[in-house]
C-alpha cells in the first residue's frame, strides 16, 4: 500500500510580502482614542500573543504579530511605542549555550511542495537576556499558572522545563513573573488572551496527558495536562483583579479586551486528515479482514462472558471494505482486555480527529518489507497519534468552563470588554472570513488562515484577528482607529 500524505502540495500561488500599513493619513486627529487610553499598551498571553507561526517565534512574525499590528494602528490615536523581545533572524528556534532547543521554522519545499524546517542552526540564544521592559508579554508555551510563576524566567530551568526559554530572554529578573513585569509597565490599555495552552497540549499531544479537573495543584501537573477549572478561574481572576500579592491588570485603572478561546479541534492540525485516508480494494479488505478475525473472535468471546457489551463488541470489531476505510486507532478508553490478549483498539469515526504529523506515517510499513504493519491497518495509530472522542469531549468540558469564567469576569469589570474570537475563528470553517474582497478559510497551507504548523494563524490571520479586536475597542470605548488590510499581509511561505 502505497504512503498517503495529506500535507503534500501541489504548487500554489501563494507569495510572501511584507506587511503595509493603511494609506499614510497625515491628520492623526482623524482618529481618537474614545474613553480608552492607548499611551502605554500593554499585552499579556502565549503563543498567539507572541505572533508565533509556522512552528516557531522568527522575526517577521513578531512584527506581524496582533499585538504590534493593534500598536501601529493605536498610534494613530495617541498610542505609544510598542517594545516587543525580537529575535535575531527569520531562520526561528532558539538555542540554550550550545543546545538547540526548539525547530526553525516551517516552510514549503521540494516537488511537491510540502512543509520542511528550515535548514541551519538557531541564532537566538535564550539565556542571552534582552533590556526591557517589553510591552509584548507573549510566551509560547504559557498556560495560565504559568503567568503566576516566579521559576518561569530562571535560566537553569530551561532544561528541567519549571521554566520557559522564551521568558528567560525577557525577564526582568530570574525570579519574575509574566503578571508582574506587565503590570510594572503601569498599562493604560491592555490585552489578555491565555488559556490556549491549559488545553491545546493535550489536544496536540493525542491526549497523552491527564484531565486534572478536581486538582488545585499546578505543581502535580504534567505539562500535557489539562488545567482544573477552578484553577483556572482564580488564576485569571488575579490576572484581572490581583490578590494573593500579585496586582491586576486593572487595578491601576487600566482599560483592556480579553479573548475567549477559540475551538481546539476546529484547527488545521485537527481537521487536515481525515478519519477514514485509507483506500483498499476488495482483495486487500478481504486479506485485512482475515487478519484481524482472531481478534473479532476474541471480541464475541469476551462480550459472550459478559466482559465487554454488545456495543462495545459493535464498536471495537474491526472491517475493512472496498473504497475509504478508517485506520485503526487504540483506544484507552475501551475496557481492558489484555488478559484475554486483546488489544484496546478500534476503528476511528467521524468523532475522532487524526492529527497532522500522522499524515506522514499512515499508510507506510512499521517493518520495512512487511505488508502486514501498514501503519493505520495493520499497525493503529497510537495514542499520539489521534485524539479520541472521548478526550475531545475532555477538552470541550474544560474549554467551555474556561470560557465562562473569562466571559464572567469580563462583564463584571466595566473597563475590560471580551472579544469573542471563539465564534469569529469558527467561521474559518464554516465558509471563511472575508476581508476587503479576499476571503481567508481554515484549509491547511492554501487557506491563508493558519500558518504551516496548522495551530497558529498565518500574519493575514493575525492581521484579521486584529481588525476583530480593534472593532469590539470601537464599539464599546467609542474609539475610532484605522484598520489593517489584511490582503497586504503574507500566508504562508514557500522555500
Amino acid at each position: 500500500m502505497k504512503n498517503i500524505k495529506y500535507i503534500t502540495l501541489m504548487a500554489i500561488g501563494l507569495v510572501a510580502c511584507e506587511p503595509e500599513l493603511d494609506n499614510s493619513i497625515e491628520d492623526s486627529g482623524t482618529y481618537s482614542s474614545g474613553t480608552a487610553d492607548f499611551s502605554k499598551f500593554v499585552t499579556v498571553g502565549n503563543s498567539l500573543t507572541a505572533g508565533y507561526a509556522d512552528g516557531t517565534v522568527y522575526l517577521q512574525g513578531q512584527k506581524n504579530s496582533y499585538p504590534n499590528i493593534l500598536a501601529s494602528k493605536f498610534s494613530f490615536a495617541g498610542g505609544g511605542t510598542f517594545k516587543q523581545p525580537l529575535v535575531n533572524d527569520n531562520l526561528g528556534g532558539l538555542v540554550a549555550g550550545p543546545v538547540q532547543i526548539t525547530d526553525t521554522r516551517l516552510v514549503l519545499s521540494g516537488d511537491p511542495l510540502a512543509p520542511t524546517n528550515i535548514p541551519g542552526t538557531p541564532t537566538t540564544d535564550a539565556t542571552d537576556v534582552k533590556t526591557g521592559p517589553f510591552n509584548n508579554v507573549g510566551v509560547p508555551g504559557a498556560k495560565s499558572f504559568h503567568l503566576l510563576s516566579n521559576t518561569y524566567g530562571e535560566a537553569s530551568g530551561i532544561l528541567t522545563g519549571t521554566a520557559n526559554p522564551y521568558f528567560v530572554r525577557m525577564a526582568s529578573s530570574p525570579s519574575a513573573t509574566m503578571i508582574g513585569d506587565a503590570v510594572a509597565q503601569s498599562p493604560t490599555f491592555f490585552s489578555l488572551w491565555i488559556g490556549n495552552n491549559d488545553i491545546l497540549s493535550f489536544a496536540t499531544s493525542g491526549g497523552v496527558g491527564v484531565d486534572q479537573t478536581g486538582n488545585l495543584n499546578p505543581a502535580t501537573y504534567g505539562s500535557n495536562d489539562i488545567t482544573d477549572p477552578t484553577l483556572f478561574h482564580g488564576t485569571y481572576d488575579i490576572l484581572l483583579n490581583g490578590g494573593n500579592g500579585f496586582t491586576g491588570l486593572t487595578e491601576n485603572g487600566a482599560k483592556g479586551v480579553v479573548m475567549n478561546l477559540p475551538s481546539v479541534t476546529s484547527i488545521p492540525y485537527f481537521t487536515t486528515v481525515p478519519y477514514n485516508p485509507i483506500p483498499m480494494d476488495a482483495p486487500t479488505a478481504g486479506g485485512a479482514n482475515a487478519a484481524y478475525a482472531p481478534y473479532n473472535g476474541g471480541l464475541a468471546m469476551a462480550a459472550g462472558g459478559s466482559l465487554i457489551t454488545a456495543t462495545e463488541m459493535q464498536q471495537r470489531t474491526i472491517t475493512f471494505a472496498a473504497g475509504q476505510n478508517p485506520v485503526v486507532i487504540e483506544d484507552e478508553s475501551l475496557t481492558d482486555l489484555t488478559a484475554m490478549g486483546l488489544p484496546s483498539i478500534r476503528m476511528a469515526t467521524a468523532n475522532d480527529f487524526i492529527v497532522l504529523p500522522s499524515s506522514s506515517v499512515i499508510g507506510t510499513l512499521a517493518v520495512p518489507g512487511d505488508p502486514t504493519t501498514v501503519i493505520g491497518v495493520g499497525v493503529p495509530l497510537n495514542d499520539s497519534q489521534a485524539l479520541t472522542e472521548n478526550e475531545a469531549g475532555m477538552i470541550a468540558a474544560a474549554q467551555a468552563a474556561y470560557n465562562n469564567s473569562i466571559a464572567m469576569l469580563a462583564a463584571a469589570n466595566d473597563d475590560v470588554i471580551l472579544v469573542d474570537v471563539k465564534s469569529a475563528l469558527e467561521q474559518l470553517a464554516n465558509g471563511g472570513i472575508s476581508y476587503n474582497g479576499g476571503m481567508i478559510t481554515d484549509t491547511y497551507a492554501t487557506g491563508g488562515g493558519f500558518s504551516l504548523d496548522g495551530v497558529h494563524p498565518t500574519a493575514r490571520g493575525y492581521a484579521v484577528i486584529s481588525n476583530i479586536i480593534i472593532d469590539a475597542i470601537e464599539d464599546n470605548f467609542g474609539a475610532n482607529l484605522p484598520k489593517a488590510d489584511p490582503g497586504t499581509y503574507p500566508t504562508v511561505y514557500i522555500d
